[in-house]
């Protein structure tokens, strides 16, 4: 076998063989490899948005130009790297360091949001624990800012955090400016603001979708400074690029088609528009990479390709298909489609095969995901402009229970409890939908925990994430998708002790804990906006409330769906 292959079994293989046979009919194979535009129309995409397709190779003069910077910064003791980024930004370079680095240690991505993995600590927005962990480690941290366009609202709390902390530490100014290293598009909002700021920048081409820059400086940079081997991750791309031009033997083709074929819905059949990614080693954030890379580039125009991981599905759905990561052998999986590929390899056929499944459900895989995302961003920042200083505007809950506030616009009946609350909200899953279930919270509580029991009770996939990063980098297909979701969305007050999350941001008016506040009521806001089911619970103390809320989940489930 070699270093990188597709294979797939039943229903499944038979609309692949068909949507690849088409393709190949259609030239795609030979059009997509010569970068050629005209796939998605005339004037509906630029040469320059396939650039991806060369960074296995285009990417080898960068990493020279980030060679004397890491001998500078280890030169200097600065051998841990907090990278500022929420979504895509920050996922590809996660991944990086699960599979390259040395020594890499990866924790259960949901469940301990913002941690460290080796010398790469990522700063989401999720998670005060990350952030501690940096402060503590300041003396040796350098701090890479990464974004395509301007700076987060909490890409700004924590470059305004860490440069007090430096300031406190007796740093000039001229010496927290060189413990900065920016990375942004050519001529981007946040390329003139690190200018100003006398930072250190590394320009990207702002042409490059996004999503689609796990090779270029977004995931190499903050990955070589902590340690990671990314000549070997270019080398391990590089090897698949001759195949990516062939009308056989292309697993980047087989795999498009598999996703785009499935997602189609004939004449009296299920789109199988969802895919379970299971990884050998359980979940990671190469999935979460792939999860965001589907989203984005599939999700829009009513359609899209939805991924979640095992925990979130129960039993079987004629609308899922299961893909296996490197697994061991196809018999070891319960999956329709097995992908092996070295991690450079799989960065490069997960965008070659969006870009076929996009052209096949007819959606331009290379938009940014319309303007959902920034919408959001953009009503929490005006959120936190009303409350000066106070408390966010927010509706009333509508029933509290054991610390638990309910905060829904669905009716239940007069009396009801908590798990009829949650029971109305598993019955509004669509038959062909999901329940997404974000936590905005700061601690070890995650919607991995109540998934299985809500898989059960609803009869539905469930997929959940951390907020702001999980909308973020899935939003489009929640917000521009199909719209067959039903969402959960939970915040809590700050857990006891947690000083970081209530201790003022420098130069703002509000705390980590209000802004993450802020951010949840605007993604509540956005999915209502949508005419989409949601409902949020509020924890008066996050750890009291996980345990009730767990129970009452699972006493859902038990009772069945929608009871």
């Amino acid at each position: 076998m070699s270093g990188f292959d597709v294979l797939t079994r039943g229903d499944v293989l038979d609309s692949a063989l068909r949507a690849r046979d088409y393709l190949v009919g259609c030239g795609v194979p030979g059009a997509l490899a010569a970068k050629d535009p005209r796939l998605w129309g005339r004037r509906a995409v630029d040469h320059s948005r396939l650039g991806w397709l060369d960074l296995p190779f285009a990417s080898r003069g960068l990493l020279k130009q980030v060679d004397g910077l890491v001998t500078e910064a280890r030169y200097s003791g600065l051998d841990h790297i907090a990278l500022i980024g929420v979504g895509a930004e920050s996922l590809a370079a996660q991944a990086i360091m699960e599979a390259h680095a040395p020594a890499a240690t990866a924790p259960p991505r949901h469940g301990a949001p913002g941690r460290p993995t080796g010398e790469l600590t990522v700063l989401d927005g999720s998670d005060t624990a990350g952030l501690a962990f940096v402060l503590e480690r300041l003396d040796r941290t350098l701090v890479v800012l990464a974004s395509k366009a301007g700076v987060s609202l909490e890409g700004d709390a924590y470059r305004r955090i860490l440069a007090n902390a430096f300031r406190e530490r007796g740093l000039s100014d001229r010496e927290i400016a060189s413990r900065f290293l920016v990375i942004t598009d050519h001529g981007s909002p946040l390329h003139d603001f690190a200018r100003q700021c006398g930072y250190r920048i590394g320009l990207t081409d702002p042409y490059l979708p996004g999503h689609f820059g796990a090779l270029s400086a977004y995931g190499l940079v903050p990955s070589v400074l902590a340690g990671a081997d990314a000549e070997r991750l270019l080398d391990e791309a590089a090897s698949l690029v001759p195949s990516l031009s062939k009308d056989e033997d292309n697993p980047g083709l087989l795999l498009g088609a598999i996703l785009g074929g499935s997602a189609q819905q004939g004449s009296g059949a299920i789109a199988r528009d969802k895919v379970m990614l299971r990884e050998a080693g359980g979940p990671g954030a190469l999935g979460a990479w792939i999860s965001q890379l589907l989203a984005v580039g599939t999700g829009k125009r009513g359609r899209g390709v939805l991924a979640f991981e095992p925990p979130g599905v129960k039993g079987a759905f004629p609308d899922v298909h299961g893909v296996a990561l490197n697994p061991r052998s196809p018999a070891q999986e319960d999956a329709d489609t097995s992908v092996w590929a070295p991690l450079g390899a799989q960065f490069l056929l997960w965008e070659y095969a969006t870009a076929v499944a996009g052209w096949l459900l007819g959606v331009n895989p290379f938009e940014a995901g319309g303007t959902s995302v920034q919408e959001t961003e953009d009503d929490a920042a005006a959120l936190l402009r009303a409350a000066r200083g106070g408390p966010l505007a927010a509706e009333p809950p509508v029933y509290e229970e054991d610390g638990i506030e309910v905060h829904a616009d669905f009716p239940w009946p007069p009396g009801a409890d908590l798990r009829t609350v949650l029971g109305g909200l598993t019955a509004a899953v669509p038959s062909e939908g999901y329940l997404s279930v974000v936590t905005y919270l700061s601690g070890d509580f995650s919607g991995r925990y109540l998934a299985p029991s809500f898989a059960r009770a609803s009869g539905r996939p469930v997929v959940y994430g951390p907020g702001p990063s999980y909308p973020h980098a899935t939003g489009p297909i929640h917000k521009d998708g199909r719209g067959n979701g039903a969402f959960l969305v939970i915040t809590g007050d700050p857990s006891p002790g947690d000083t970081l999350a209530e201790h003022p941001v420098p130069g703002r008016p509000y705390s980590l804990a209000k802004l993450q506040l802020a951010r949840a009521l605007a993604e509540v806001r956005a999915l209502r906006n949508r005419g989409l089911p949601v409902l949020r619970l509020h924890l008066g103390d996050p750890v009291d409330g996980a345990g009730v809320l767990t129970e009452a989940v699972r006493a859902v489930a038990g009772a069945g769906r929608g009871t």
